[in-house]
């Protein structure tokens, strides 16, 4: 999601390199620092691929540039928002990168489809713990850590559903809460859906929710 992000940001103005890295750290380096080492060769790979377009910046001196976004650039976004992968659904951290330009489709349709593909994931059942296959329940659990996680995952979870249920014009469900809000962070679960729990992040560079038991 490093190259979306990088196409995000220039498609809404030229950006210097130090400012992109500035506003790219800020939206996904929470989880994992954005290193020159990971940023620059991803410019480099767009520039390459004609994505992105890379001027000296005279105001700033030798070695600084200017970068912009091509007409391909902005159609290659547009194709990435429009059909992300499974993983870029489930996983939170790349889905919060999702959606942070998801506004640049211009059919409200296709942010739709988009969100409708992360609410079916949310209510697909799923928990982190199992009795012989049986997904548990926080109220089944003993221990008290595993529990606070079944229930941080469950409150998230609902949040999240009445949020783009909202968004969405669609009825609340019966568990969801009176007043939507997105209140996700770099410690909510991963997993494939909702019965019971939500799971945990399953990547080192992003974090999931799903679903949660009613």
């Amino acid at each position: 999601m490093l190259e979306l992000a990088i196409l995000g940001f220039l498609a809404e103005g030229p950006l210097p390199g130090h400012e992109l890295r500035r506003k790219v750290s800020q939206l996904i380096g929470y989880t994992r620092p954005v290193s020159d080492g990971s940023l620059y060769p991803a410019i480099n790979r767009l520039a390459k691929a004609g994505l992105l377009d890379r001027q000296p910046d005279s105001r700033a001196g030798a070695a600084r540039f200017v970068l912009s976004l091509t007409e391909a650039g902005h159609a290659d976004m547009l194709e990435r928002l429009r059909t992300p992968a499974d993983h870029e659904i489930t996983d939170f951290t790349r889905f919060f990168t999702l959606l942070a330009f998801l506004s640049q489709l211009p059919d409200v349709s296709e942010q739709h489809a988009v969100l409708r593909r992360r609410l079916a994931f949310l209510e697909t059942p799923a928990s982190f713990f199992h009795d012989g296959g049986k997904p548990l329940r926080a109220e089944e659990v003993d221990d008290p850590y595993r529990r606070g996680v079944l229930l941080t995952a469950r409150a998230v979870s609902r949040t999240e559903r009445a949020w783009l249920r909202e968004v969405l014009g669609e009825e609340p469900s019966e568990d969801a809460p009176a007043s939507p809000g997105r209140s996700t962070g770099p410690f909510e679960p991963t997993g494939a859906g909702e019965a019971t729990e939500p799971t945990a992040p399953a990547e080192p560079t992003a974090r999931t929710t799903t679903g949660d038991p009613s």
